[in-house]
């Protein structure tokens, strides 16, 4: 199956790029992107963005495409915020994906205090190592492990990985997944659900924040690390220390689109400063 998109508000480079998905790979003309089991193939040519891919739905669903990214677009240029307006011009292409929740919950906890190529090579040793085998367009790849996967293994197994100290959360994490399951998280309210994923071992508020908004689709959830505290001072004149309250800031400033804003603030901030 062939799905097609406006590539104005759809650069699959900037996309993958933005530090909310670790699977993905060069591929010819775009990237082969891989999600739970399921694995696309992406690429622009002209102005169209193409997804190929067996499940027509579910990448549909992956790639947010049912949303109106133009009128995101332009509330995000309305706010009169200069650097987001720079982001929203520079960066219209950036999308949110909708991600398997249990897979954010273990990459974005192999992804703390940790940097992308790192993060990329764990993740891909663990699918490597646990994942089932499947193929894509004649070539094998691995299924991100589940839970119960994970949970069979101890820590040394991950410390061999090269997740460092993270090899013990990411064991307790499925242990408990294995055994209570996450369903009972996609119905709670937004801060209620930040709060329960800090009860997880190994989650503190900005994974949380990150698992939020790219696992379980709260685009009202705003990730805040050393590139948006930076932007804070530098663009909002701002003088919190405390990420928690910067995050609070950000939010009753952008409500429910703040994770759009956050992506256009990010990327205006780290690829052009």
């Amino acid at each position: 199956m062939i799905i097609d998109s406006d590539a104005k508000y759809f650069s699959p480079e900037d996309v993958l790029q933005c530090g909310q998905i670790f699977r993905f790979a060069p591929y010819k003309k775009g990237y082969k992107v891989f999600s739970a089991d399921k694995a696309c193939y992406v690429y622009t040519e002209g102005n169209k963005t193409f997804i190929e891919c067996d499940d027509g739905d579910y990448f549909y669903n992956f790639f947010d495409l049912g949303r109106d990214y133009a009128a995101i677009n332009e509330k995000a240029k309305s706010f009169g915020v200069p650097l987001l307006a720079r982001g929203a011009q520079l960066g219209a292409g950036l999308r949110l994906l909708n991600q398997d929740a249990e897979e954010m919950i273990f990459s974005f906890i192999v992804s703390q205090n940790n940097n992308i190529p790192r993060i990329k090579g764990i993740i891909e040793r663990m699918c490597e190592k646990l994942g089932r085998r499947r193929e894509f367009m004649g070539e094998p790849y691995r299924t991100f492990p589940k839970a119960a996967d994970i949970a069979a293994k101890d820590a040394a197994f991950f410390k061999a990985l090269g997740a460092g100290y993270r090899d013990a959360y990411l064991v307790a994490t499925a242990k408990r997944i294995k055994d209570e399951g996450i369903e009972r998280l996609y119905g709670l309210p937004t801060a209620q659900l930040r709060r329960e994923l800090t009860a997880y071992t190994g989650i503190g508020p900005k994974v949380a924040d990150c698992i939020s908004l790219f696992g379980f689709g709260r685009r009202e959830s705003f990730p805040v690390d050393t590139w948006i505290e930076k932007l804070y001072r530098e663009d909002f004149g701002g003088t919190l220390k405390d990420r928690n309250k910067i995050n609070a800031y950000f939010c009753g400033l952008f409500g429910e689109d703040a994770g759009y804003m956050q992506q256009y603030l990010f990327y205006a901030k780290r690829e052009h400063m």
